[in-house]
């Protein structure tokens, strides 16, 4: 019997390559980078594994050859994908969700770390020969023990990030749809409102998915409820920060300082950023360990495979 036809429009971990060799009639990709071509190598494929930065609109579903019936990201992200033109199309759709919590949580510590005590600047520094030695007012920054961290989206990836932040004696606020349960809130303070939870945020990290219900909820309006001097992180999407907003808060100091592992319109993120020593800027590292990227990929082969099958995988999004 003949394997299902995978194509996908990335390179891989050399693992998850071998495995998708094995599983399916694998076109593999040789580049990083999104290929523009993403129609003409889809033809004849039973199922496409693409990544974030591959845009699968209305227009791209729709022009999808008809034996394509399954769609795997590599990312528990999915607002890349038109869900409703899947869905209108009979395609499909699983995701990696749980195996890149706690890397993304790492990431997001990371940041805090970073942005907190000026890192980026410190780095810089040395590497530029400007460093004069040690000195009693070089580069302070701020603790982060005992601070007040507003998680704003408190999913899996959230609850990672409090559990860690905990271990730095941080008071844990968090901003959700709706309460977590007793055994999922771990002693930390739901915010019903933004009225409350905002003020108390001397650190925000945003956690919430990505899609038009949270495009640039950090805008002018909520930075500016924010402390003066809070520190701000980004391990989730791009689209949550108005980055005219955040720019503007992190040149007048109301934001001393951001974090930031996504941007809008990645990779051209805007160039605003690149002027200010008060950021912190990741090429979107979020999941990139060897152990997580593994995992991720062979949930969503795992999952395509069961879909093929006429199976939904736990992994099935639509």
């Amino acid at each position: 019997m003949a394997k299902p036809v995978l194509f996908v429009t990335r390179r891989l971990p050399a693992s998850i390559e071998a495995l998708a060799a094995r599983d399916f009639d694998a076109r593999l990709t040789a580049s990083d980078v999104a290929i523009p071509d993403l129609l003409a190598r889809a033809g004849g494929a039973d199922a496409i594994l693409c990544c974030p930065g591959d845009v699968l609109d209305q227009a791209v579903i729709a022009a999808l050859p008809d034996t394509v019936k399954a769609i795997g990201t590599f990312s528990v992200g999915y607002d890349h994908i038109d869900l409703n033109a899947a869905r209108a199309r009979g395609i499909k759709v699983c995701n990696t969700p749980d195996v890149l919590s706690v890397a993304t949580a790492e990431c997001a510590m990371l940041l805090i770390l970073a942005a907190a005590r000026r890192a980026g600047e410190g780095e810089r520094l040395v590497r530029s020969g400007g460093w004069q030695g040690w000195a009693p007012t070089q580069l302070l920054g701020t603790q982060v023990s005992g601070r007040r961290l507003g998680i704003f989206g408190m999913g899996r990836i959230g609850r990672e990030i409090a559990r860690m932040a905990q271990g730095f004696g941080m008071e844990v606020h968090y901003r959700d749809q709706a309460r977590l349960p007793d055994d999922l809130e771990h002693g930390a303070v739901f915010h019903d409102s933004d009225d409350s939870f905002l003020p108390v945020c001397e650190v925000l990290s945003l956690n919430a998915p990505g899609g038009e219900s949270t495009r640039h909820w950090l805008n002018a309006h909520r930075i500016a409820r924010l402390p003066q001097g809070a520190i701000v992180v980004n391990a989730a999407r791009g689209s949550l920060v108005d980055d005219t907003a955040l720019i503007a808060a992190l040149r007048t100091g109301h934001i001393a300082a951001a974090g930031l592992d996504v941007y809008n319109n990645e990779p051209a993120l805007d160039p605003g950023y690149l002027t200010l020593e008060n950021v912190v800027l990741l090429p979107h590292l979020g999941s990139a360990t060897s152990e997580t990227r593994d995992a991720m990929g062979r949930l969503v082969l795992s999952g395509m495979a069961a879909i093929l099958a006429g199976q939904a995988p736990p992994n099935l999004v639509v």
